[in-house]
């Protein structure tokens, strides 16, 4: 019977979401990889005991994780009954829905009909009666805005999500979304977007800028560029990647000379500060406040513990940033 560490509290700070009253680890796990049926179910049990063992409160899923789609939020709601049903209070846990769950016009997108038998079929994957955020998972350019706001809406109202969500939204939308979301008195209190030293496209689509005006969180996934941001490839590509085998990952032809020369450049900094490569390349989503929390995947609990680090120095100066742009150009 798994009995959390008394010290779980101690590890890694606590950051507020926006304006809300909602707070977030600084460093959350990913359910997107290596919880579906091609992963080991007591790997999965022992990286969530030790990210709850450390501080990790924040678990984070959505309808289409697996393989196959759902997959990941059967596994974690086991886990859950199983083994975390004691803590489930102190546990955030997070699913979404936006992208193409089952066949035919009602399994994708975001409209009222899918975001809402969607969350019911989460829900009982997951074992659970309801969530504590759900997302909209990507902006739909054909349906309303008004009705995919008042489907998350509808949520809250349930009973079904205590806060609500938008993932892989931009400046603009976000703004719009905002006025309605207010305007019908819903929790909504956090973004989820893709950020990281390599990828800069929230603050060059107002996303960033916006989330910070509007007192809303932001977390970050994909903040190591899918393993770019590690030192795993700057000896070649590793016999047992996966890169070759499972489009969902890396793809080899992104690890260019040019951007091989770039991670070496980076992982040369991260010693000089102390860190590893992954560690600075977290700390650095981080370092302003902004971002509350990032999403790290991981396929061991080594990882974990390891990533978790990053939280204990999130400080650049402004040589060391003006450096990292230089080398990420």
């Amino acid at each position: 019977m798994y009995l959390a560490s008394a010290q779980r509290y101690d590890t890694i700070p606590y950051h507020r979401l926006g304006n809300s009253g909602l707070k977030l680890p600084a460093v959350s796990l990913g359910l997107w990889h290596n919880f579906g049926t091609n992963g080991n179910y007591e790997t999965m049990q022992k990286m969530c005991f030790t990210a709850f063992d450390n501080g990790i409160t924040h678990f984070d899923l959505a309808n289409n994780y697996g393989p196959p789609e759902g997959a990941a939020e059967e596994n974690f709601g086991k886990i859950l009954k199983e083994d975390l049903s004691a803590y489930r209070d102190e546990l955030i846990i997070s699913t979404k829905a936006g992208y193409l769950m089952w066949p035919g016009p009602y399994g994708d997108w975001g409209s009222r009909k899918y975001l809402l038998a969607s969350l019911d079929q989460s829900l009982k994957r997951l074992d659970l009666d309801y969530v504590d955020i759900f997302y909209h998972h990507r902006m739909d350019p054909n349906t309303p805005l008004e009705e995919t706001m008042g489907a998350l809406a509808a949520a809250v109202q349930s009973g079904k999500a205590l806060y609500v969500g938008l993932s892989n939204y931009d400046g603009p939308t976000l703004e719009k979304a905002t006025l309605i979301l207010t305007e019908l008195r819903v929790p909504f209190v956090i973004n989820q977007n893709r950020y990281s030293i390599f990828d800069r496209t929230v603050e060059k689509n107002g996303l960033k800028e916006t989330a910070a005006r509007l007192g809303k969180g932001i977390i970050a996934f994909s903040p190591l560029a899918q393993g770019m941001l590690t030192d795993r490839y700057l000896q070649g590509i590793p016999a047992d990647s996966r890169i070759r085998t499972d489009t969902r990952y890396l793809k080899e032809a992104a690890l260019t000379p040019a951007r091989l020369e770039q991670i070496r450049k980076l992982n040369d900094l991260a010693a000089q500060r102390g860190q590893t490569l992954a560690q600075m390349a977290l700390s650095w989503v981080l370092r302003d406040g902004i971002v509350s929390s990032v999403l790290i995947g991981a396929s061991r609990p080594e990882q974990i513990l390891q990533n978790i680090r990053a939280a204990e120095n999130t400080h650049f100066s402004p040589d060391e940033l003006s450096l990292i742009d230089q080398i990420a150009k």
